[in-house]
């Protein structure tokens, strides 16, 4: 028989250990952090960047967690015990490169050392968001991170009203809504925000009311105002990212230069009677609009959907592929569709991808582009 105290001492022969000092000597490096500890102990905090995975679901999670075997990896719990016997699994997992901590958590904190103590999640919420913390990509990291976010939608209608529903229900913490419009009858088979006997009244009171009902978690900022070049700076510089509703180029150009100029991501949408389509930029990783689209077309070949009508569907599938990208863009999940075009076919129920290339020579976003201020876009999509 073994006690447990032999037990250790055999284990801590088997693996490596390395100071609180040496490891956080490595932060910024590829080496990745994980922490074992239980969801209780580190809301107390931890290591920026850490991937937390209880002790008791190590095995289950780690392959989901960090798929390469040979990424270095950096183990610790609360004094050291629970990071070596691990660090040992991990071994026996086909991990490379795995180190144990010495002292834990506790010895990094004494030895003064930088770290984040996280948002505690109420019982409510733990409830309300259970399925995503089930979620290894996401979980209670990814969901603190949502209900920090501040995500503005361009609009309250067709794209704006499934993707503000499913943003509110994932958690999003505060979501801007900017659209000058009021409901009307026709608006209904589309823009689920709405309901009949709120006729007449304005798109983002409207709106607010049914995201606060749906999730109280949720802070919903109503900007009931055109956007143009004299308000757009001011409003945007309060949010972390941009979802483009519009359905018009000279709101679509604004916003997309005012998100280049402010460094935002923009998750932006469009439909047309059957056909829709979704990309994200994020400025300084892909293209941008322009890239896209460097000049509108003719108004006769841009109708919108009150001229050329669009299934009612059809803006809850681009809305809800918006939402995905926020959430993604969001929690650091997944491969967002930077530089990729997605488009929708619904009488054909295909979808199909498209690569866009950044201009080098976009007078946005271009290797010598210099912002000299907003174009007044109207005039401009006119001629």
């Amino acid at each position: 028989m073994t006690d447990f105290r032999s037990l250790l001492d055999r284990v801590k022969a088997e693996i490596r250990e390395i100071s609180v000092n040496e490891a956080h000597s490595r932060l910024g490096t590829d080496a990745v952090f994980v922490d074992v500890r239980e969801p209780t102990e580190t809301t107390d905090g931890h290591i920026d960047g850490a991937r937390l995975i209880p002790r008791g679901l190590l095995e289950l999670r780690i392959e989901d967690r960090v798929t390469r075997r040979d990424a270095p990896l950096i183990v610790y719990c609360a004094g050291g015990t629970r990071s070596a016997f691990a660090a040992r699994t991990l071994h026996e997992m086909g991990y490379t490169d795995v180190v144990s901590m010495e002292g834990g958590f506790g010895a990094w904190k004494q030895a003064g050392h930088a770290f984040t103590v996280p948002r505690d999640l109420t019982s409510e919420q733990q409830m309300r968001y259970s399925r995503h913390l089930l979620i290894p990509e996401i979980g209670e990291t990814g969901q603190r991170k949502l209900l920090d976010a501040r995500v503005l939608m361009l609009g309250a209608g067709g794209l704006g009203s499934p993707s503000a529903y499913y943003l509110a229900a994932a958690g999003v913490g505060k979501i801007g809504i900017i659209d000058s419009d009021v409901v009307d009858r026709s608006n209904l088979q589309r823009q689920i925000l709405h309901t009949d006997d709120r006729v007449g009244v304005p798109k983002v009171e409207s709106a607010k009311q049914t995201l606060n009902a749906l999730n109280p978690d949720v802070h919903v900022e109503a900007y009931n105002t055109r956007l143009n070049a004299d308000n757009v700076l001011e409003i945007f510089q309060d949010y972390d990212i941009v979802v483009d509703g519009g359905d018009n180029f000279p709101t679509r150009y604004l916003v997309n230069d005012a998100c280049v100029h402010l460094g935002l991501p923009n998750v932006t949408g469009s439909v047309f009677r059957f056909e829709g389509q979704v990309t994200v930029i994020k400025p300084g990783e892909g293209p941008c609009y322009r890239c896209l689209y460097p000049e509108p077309p003719p108004a006769e070949f841009a109708p919108s959907c009150q001229e050329a009508g669009v299934l009612g569907v059809l803006p809850g599938t681009i809305g809800l592929l918006q939402a995905t990208e926020v959430i993604k863009l969001i929690t650091g999940a997944g491969d967002p569709l930077v530089g990729r075009l997605l488009t929708y076919d619904a009488l054909r129920q295909k979808f199909r991808e498209l690569r866009i290339r950044r201009d080098p020579d976009c007078r946005m976003c271009g290797d010598n582009a210099t912002f000299t201020g907003f174009t007044e876009y109207e005039h401009f999509c006119r001629l």
